[in-house]
């Protein structure tokens, strides 16, 4: 039986069935002309005999990319106090993130903070019919095949990152089954990201076989990253990443050497200092026009608001003023509190980047990686290392004195120095809830309320758990 080539998003699903059309007609014959094959069911082998449909194909898997980041940025910002959704009608925005269920101190699996799950596997049913394609090609070269399944494996991973970072100890699946309807079992957390991770290396290695160019286009987001091997590059930063999550997660200084070779190979520049430098690396571009996607944020404009210690943790500068990072990021808004019927706190800051429908949200930026490899550093006992990196990144972008830390400082004081500096760098990008369960300092982050709590994970949605209802062992899932 046929597989069908997209299942979701729905956007996706009729670019490519509209652009199979053709192929599917072509296979009727004079005798059997009233036997046409359903347009809205495309499948894998009219696909791998159209260079197009390949190309569509491509286009949708970016767009379900992008349209899944403002959900990790919403979700993990609530978790990891940066931001709250302040909407005055629907106070679930702010309580199922911070009071779960009443006396609990756990997430409703069947509420809102179940994101990252749904959107990300039917992205990996995708990819997976996308691999298929792509490997049974009649029209690609062996180079263009490569080039298509490296780009594959690398989302494929960066999905599953997603995934994990949200369930951590509950595990994930990993395998996308041929038919969408079998069940595959759940991994554990460890299982996952060496999985995540050797994904990774046969794209990067699939890439650098995948000759001068793709055999599609890349949105202008990607520009700089739209050859094979310039996209390897952006493996390696995911794979520096994943790395990291995973050393910190039970892969010791084994993952942390792979992240620093990860980080060495992908397009990390340590000697950034201006803005553009630092801000170097693939982002997702928006718009208003009709068809395309807002930026998520203005869409949430009126109602996001940074937590309030946004602005009381903010690094001063010489002057006394606030940190470079924080005035380029903060804006000022019209005091709002928590909905009617939610306990909370008021703030009055909102985020700079919801002022219009077409600003790009990043991927990935060099000054991640940069202190992701002061965190490598600072891990496999380069301390000096790790503290010229964070000066570095006090002094250029938070226009900071360096820190008074030397190398004689304590291991935990530098730590706190390096997340203090990532928190900001990286705000509203969707780390700091992850890095601050990475390294178990979650009861760190403000509680707003008696009856708020700091999730660990997210749950496994409840419709998950009653799909898998009366299985067992691995099929079951150890979250339902």
């Amino acid at each position: 039986m046929p597989t069908n080539l997209m299942r979701t998003p729905l956007i996706a699903t009729r670019i490519t069935a509209f652009a199979l059309t053709a192929v599917t007609l072509a296979a009727c014959n004079s005798a059997d002309k009233l036997n046409i094959t359903n347009p809205n069911t495309p499948t894998v082998a009219a696909a791998a005999a159209d260079a197009q449909a390949l190309q569509l194909q491509a286009t949708g898997l970016l767009r379900e990319l992008r349209n899944g980041r403002g959900s990790v940025i919403f979700d993990f910002g609530r978790f990891g106090r940066e931001m709250y959704i302040y909407t005055p009608q629907e106070g679930r925005n702010t309580s199922h993130y911070l009071q779960g269920i009443t006396g609990a101190n756990k997430l409703d699996p069947a509420g809102f903070a179940v994101g990252e799950w749904g959107t990300q596997y039917g992205t990996l049913r995708d990819l997976f019919n996308f691999k298929l394609s792509a490997a049974a090609s009649t029209v690609l070269s062996a180079s263009d095949k490569n080039a298509a399944i490296g780009f594959a494996k690398t989302l494929e991973a960066f999905e599953l990152l997603h995934v994990i970072s949200s369930r951590d100890t509950l595990g994930a699946v990993v395998e996308i089954k041929q038919n969408a309807s079998d069940l595959a079992a759940f991994v554990s957390r460890d299982s996952v990201y060496k999985y995540i991770l050797n994904t990774l290396d046969e794209g990067n290695t699939a890439l650098l076989a995948g000759g001068t160019a793709f055999p599609f286009a890349l949105h202008a987001g990607f520009a700089g990253f739209n050859t094979p091997a310039n996209f390897a590059k952006f493996n390696r930063a995911i794979a520096g990443r994943a790395a990291a999550y995973y050393a910190t997660s039970g892969g010791g200084t084994a993952a942390w050497q792979r992240s620093l070779t990860a980080l060495s190979a992908s397009f990390l520049n340590t000697a950034a200092t201006t803005r553009a430098d630092l801000d170097a690396g693939p982002f997702h571009p928006y718009s208003g026009a009709t068809g395309d996607s807002p930026n998520p944020f203005f869409g949430s404009s009126a109602d996001l608001y940074l937590h309030p210690s946004t602005e009381t943790d903010a690094p001063l500068k010489a002057d006394g003023t606030k940190d470079n990072r924080y005035l380029a990021k903060v804006k000022a808004k019209t005091t709002r509190s928590p909905p009617a019927g939610v306990t909370g706190i008021a703030s009055s800051i909102g985020w700079v980047a919801d002022n219009a429908n077409t600003n790009p949200i990043s991927i990935i930026r060099n000054e991640e990686l940069i202190l992701l490899r002061a965190e490598g550093l600072l891990a496999t006992g380069d301390k000096a290392g790790a503290l010229a990196i964070i000066n570095s990144i006090r002094v250029n972008s938070g226009g900071l004195a360096p820190s008074t830390l030397t190398a004689a400082s304590a291991d935990a004081a530098v730590l706190t120095e390096l997340l203090l500096q990532k928190r900001y760098s990286t705000l509203l990008e969707g780390l700091r809830w992850v890095d601050m369960r990475r390294y178990n300092l979650l009861s760190t982050l403000p509680l707003d309320a008696s009856n708020h709590f700091v999730a660990k994970v997210m749950p496994i949605p409840q419709g998950e758990c009653l799909v898998r209802a009366g299985a067992i062992g691995p099929l079951a899932g150890p979250g339902c």
